[in-house]
């Protein structure tokens, strides 16, 4: 419980760091934060949802213990959720950030939303971010190879994606100059359409690259700078936030 809170409050400094509004943002813990409201759309939420549905949507097993079937009904926070923050304010629309795996839960929400007299919540649409190893593979906190993290130095930035962003290029220079590289799975280039803002330059990568002009090499030293850049900009905020 004391790693979670720790945890908590570490991915909350990073949150600040990104540069919300501090009069606009309201970060919590259930842990220390459930209100009467909260606590009642909770249960106005589980009435809604019988144990075979929830079993369907998440594969929940007599395995798992029961905190982990009563949490979809938490997820599921509507605007008077939060009467302090949005006094007066019943059926605000809501929008969530949040990674395709969490995706099933807000199903879940706008199929019950509805019949309980609130607004569907709605969900901005995402893609999957891969590990470095490749296209299909996924990060994990027990490789830390797997990703770049808010934590890496310049120098453990450069050694990942050098030696483990999977590359599309050719085995040869003399091969890659005649075949060119296959985007569909490199990496550094998958990388470079989420953190490089200017589309002319990604565009006139992936022309060069692709048709053997550019090199692995060059690409990763590219990707290596964008992200150095946006890690220690990252670092730098977070660094402040007291």
């Amino acid at each position: 419980m004391e790693e979670c809170e720790r945890l908590g409050c570490e991915n909350a400094r990073d949150i600040i760091a990104c540069g919300f509004d501090v009069k606009k943002t309201f970060i919590f813990s259930n842990l220390n934060y459930m209100c009467s409201a909260f606590y009642k759309n909770k249960i106005r939420f589980s009435e809604r949802v019988t144990r075979n549905k929830a079993d369907s949507i998440f594969g929940f097993t007599g395995e798992d213990n029961v905190g982990t079937q009563g949490y979809p009904s938490a997820v599921a926070s509507f605007s008077n959720t939060f009467p302090r923050q949005f006094p007066g304010n019943d059926h605000l629309h809501c929008l969530i950030p949040c990674a395709i795996d969490q995706d099933p839960y807000f199903r879940m929400t706008r199929d019950v939303a509805p019949r309980i007299g609130y607004l569907k919540p709605a969900l901005i649409k995402s893609s999957f971010f891969p590990a470095l190893q490749g296209e299909h593979t996924k990060m994990s906190a027990s490789d830390p190879n797997s990703a770049i993290y808010v934590t890496d130095s310049a120098k453990v930035i450069k050694k990942k994606i050098n030696q483990y962003a999977f590359s599309g290029g050719q085995e040869s220079v003399q091969e890659h100059r005649k075949l060119g590289a296959n985007l569909e799975v490199d990496i550094s280039v998958k990388y470079l359409s989420f953190f490089l803002e200017d589309d002319a330059e990604l565009e006139h990568i992936k022309k060069e690259y692709g048709e053997g002009r550019m090199l692995t090499g060059e690409v990763k030293q590219r990707l290596t700078q964008v992200l150095t850049e946006v890690v220690e900009r990252h670092q730098r905020a977070r660094a402040a936030v007291t």
